[in-house]
């Protein structure tokens, strides 16, 4: 059974920060709450990690991820005039879908040419953030099935190893942008 550990306990326990941060690094897989709705992530740089990510999730798609910082996006994906001017728009409830740099990078992620890139407007983001790699962010669910508004409907709680107790959350997913071209267009929600 994961560790439930409350959102509070998550940012004001510089111990418990400091186990979360670690735990990320080696790889855990954890439930966490954004601006949205629940979160399923991993290192995004842990190839063993995505996969068991994804059996978990039962997902074939590509995957974003929650980006270190502004600086990181500017470094590992092409940006765009629209996507440029559009960063300041972060943190927020977008997904960034970009071209990347070296389609190789983060393949366990996103196996193709681009990758979504998300920063949350949410506390939590901060501290994955701090681990200083781009974290999986996918939404806390099955595939193809509702999204997770709390801890207690999360369909894996037995195959993962921390949830982060953020309360209740909404219920819609991140907006899609898609700025590969020469124009944003957006996409759906994810």
């Amino acid at each position: 059974m994961a560790k439930i550990i409350p959102l509070k306990s998550a940012l004001e326990n510089k111990s418990m920060r400091q186990e979360i941060m670690r735990s990320i690094r080696e790889g855990m897989i954890i439930v966490y709450p954004t601006d949205t709705v629940y979160g399923l992530g991993c290192n995004a740089e842990n190839a063993k990690a995505v996969a068991r990510l994804r059996e978990i999730k039962k997902a074939g798609h590509p995957l974003s991820v929650i980006a270190p910082s502004k600086r990181w996006i500017a470094e590992n994906c092409v940006l765009t005039k629209p996507a440029r001017q559009f960063l300041n728009k972060l943190p927020g409830k977008y997904t960034l879908i970009l071209l990347k740099k070296h389609e190789a990078y983060l393949s366990a992620a996103s196996a193709g040419k681009t990758i979504g890139v998300r920063i949350p407007g949410h506390p939590f983001t901060g501290l994955v953030q701090k681990t200083g790699f781009p974290f999986i962010t996918t939404s806390a669910n099955i595939s193809g099935r509702p999204v997770v508004q709390n801890t207690g409907s999360i369909p894996f709680a037995q195959e993962i190893g921390m949830v982060i107790d953020g309360g209740r959350l909404g219920k819609k997913a991140s907006k899609i942008i898609d700025f590969t071209g020469e124009r944003a267009l957006t996409v759906g929600r994810k």
